[in-house]
C-alpha cells in the first residue's frame, strides 16, 4: 500500500500509529498499575488498540520505505527518521506483548485469587518500561520525520518578511 486517494500512504497512516502507540502505552500501564482496571473491560480495549497498532506500524513502515526509495539523496534527517521508524515494529511488537502478559496476568488472578507482591511489581516494572520507552520512541520518529519535511521549510518561512 503506498497510494490512498492521491497521496503518500504513509502520510495517511502514521497519524494512526501517532495516535495509538500512546494511547496503548497509556493504557498499558493504567492496566498494569491499578488492578480494579486491569480487571474490567478496558484491559480488553487495551488489547485490542495494541493489536491494531502492531498490525498497523509495519504497513506504515513499508509506505515509509516506498516513499523514501523516491528520494535519490535522502537528507541526514531523513535517515534518522527511517532508521528510528523501522525500529517502531519492535516498540509495537513490545506493546502488545505487555497487553498480552496482562490478560494472562488477570486470568491467573482470576483463577488462583490475589496476585503476589513480586507479581506486581514486576507487572509494574514492565508495564512503565514498554510504555515509556514507546511513547518516547515515537516521539523521536515523530520528531525526525517532522524535521525532515518541515525543518527547512519553517526556517525558510522565518527569514522570509511578512507582509
Amino acid at each position: 500500500m503506498t497510494i490512498i486517494n492521491g497521496l503518500p500512504a504513509h502520510a495517511l497512516l502514521v497519524h494512526f500509529v501517532v495516535v495509538l502507540v500512546p494511547l496503548t502505552a497509556l493504557l498499558v500501564i493504567v492496566c498494569g498499575l491499578w488492578p480494579a482496571v486491569r480487571r474490567g473491560h478496558l484491559l480488553w480495549l487495551t488489547l485490542i488498540l495494541a493489536a491494531a497498532t502492531m498490525a498497523l506500524t509495519p504497513i506504515t513502515i513499508n509506505a515509509g520505505g516506498w516513499l523514501y526509495d523516491l528520494r535519490s539523496n535522502a537528507s541526514p534527517t531523513l535517515q534518522r527518521h527511517a532508521e528510528l521508524g523501522g525500529a517502531m515494529n519492535y516498540f509495537s511488537a513490545a506493546l502488545l506483548a505487555v497487553a498480552i502478559v496482562l490478560v494472562v496476568f488477570r486470568v491467573a488472578e482470576r483463577r488462583f485469587g490475589k496476585s503476589h507482591l513480586i507479581a506486581n511489581i514486576f507487572v509494574a516494572i514492565l508495564v512503565l518500561a514498554v510504555g515509556i520507552s514507546s511513547i518516547i520512541q515515537i516521539y523521536r520518529v515523530g520528531d525526525a520525520g517532522a524535521q525532515s519535511v518541515w525543518g527547512s521549510e519553517i526556517a525558510h518561512l522565518k527569514k522570509t518578511p511578512s507582509g
